[in-house]
């Protein structure tokens, strides 16, 4: 039989929706804790129709969906050992998939655009590689939109909750924490984690496991040393993005807290409908 791509006709389980981090480059080399868990997750997980990947990396003034049958990998870091540029990540896109995704994205009000030649920077095949080792499950790439701020990410998300009750598997990319110059800083000085990075960390944890989105929606003015966490949003909207596609009153569950490279906080996250349990 030739093989073909999921149907949409076919039955899927539901999924849940996942935040991970993806750390600095060289996670792919050292997964690390973090690593084992992300693997173990997606290893527990019902078959997927289709990945759609929100990464920190893939930032535009529209939500933007990848079409590439062959999305290619993209290493868009400089200065890292020569053996991160060798890795490849064999993905396969979907064309039905990606349509099924504009047309949620649209029927949500909001406006879309397509890219039928984007392949997947290292936000992406960083953890989708430790995941799904095999390649196996198409990929769709989606932008974020960092100008929108959280509200606009979390309004990204719910529009791809339906999905997420089809089989869709919902990946928001990013870190709890990301501060490149603290990060230099840190192994400059000899490598202290600053005291923020936990705090920020744990009032994530302490909002999310409260289900209070109003305060994760205004964590920029109510998280301790929210801007030193965040110098830019771009890192953290993919967690509104998963936090949105989880549904209405989703249940938050902390896979992962720990800290790597001083000041990279790699929580990881999922979010289920609170009617799924």
């Amino acid at each position: 039989m030739t093989p073909t791509h999921p149907s949409a006709a076919e039955h899927w389980a539901p999924q849940p929706t996942l935040f991970v981090p993806h750390g600095a480059p060289t996670f792919a080399l050292r997964p690390g804790a973090a690593g084992a868990v992300i693997a173990e997750t997606a290893r527990t997980l019902p078959p997927a129709r289709a990945i759609v990947i929100v990464s920190a990396h893939w930032d535009t003034e529209v939500p933007t969906v990848g079409f590439a049958e062959r999305p290619e990998t993209i290493h868009d870091f400089w200065g890292f050992p020569e053996e991160l540029y060798r890795i490849r990540y064999p993905a396969t896109g979907c064309r039905e998939a990606a349509d099924e995704v504009v047309a949620a994205i649209s029927a949500a009000g909001l406006p879309v655009a397509q890219d039928s030649g984007r392949g997947l920077d290292h936000g992406a095949w960083v953890p989708l590689r430790m995941m799904f080792p095999d390649a196996d499950v198409p990929v769709i790439p989606l932008s974020i939109q960092s100008r929108g701020g959280p509200e606009q990410a979390w309004r990204l998300g719910r529009a791809l909750a339906p999905l997420a009750e089809r089989g869709f598997l919902i990946v928001g990319s990013g870190s709890i924490t990301h501060n490149l110059r603290d990060f230099q800083l840190a192994y400059r000085d000899g490598g202290r984690t600053p005291a923020y990075v936990r705090e920020f960390a744990d009032w994530i944890a302490q909002r999310l496991e409260a289900g209070d989105l109003a305060a994760l929606l205004d964590y920029r003015r109510q998280a301790p040393a929210a801007v030193q966490a965040h110098p830019s949003e771009e890192h953290l909207l993919p967690l509104h993005v998963a936090l949105g596609a989880g549904g209405d009153g989703a249940s938050a569950r902390r896979l992962h807290a720990g800290v790597d490279d001083y000041v990279i906080a790699m929580d990881a996250w999922s979010f289920t409908p609170r009617h799924a349990h």
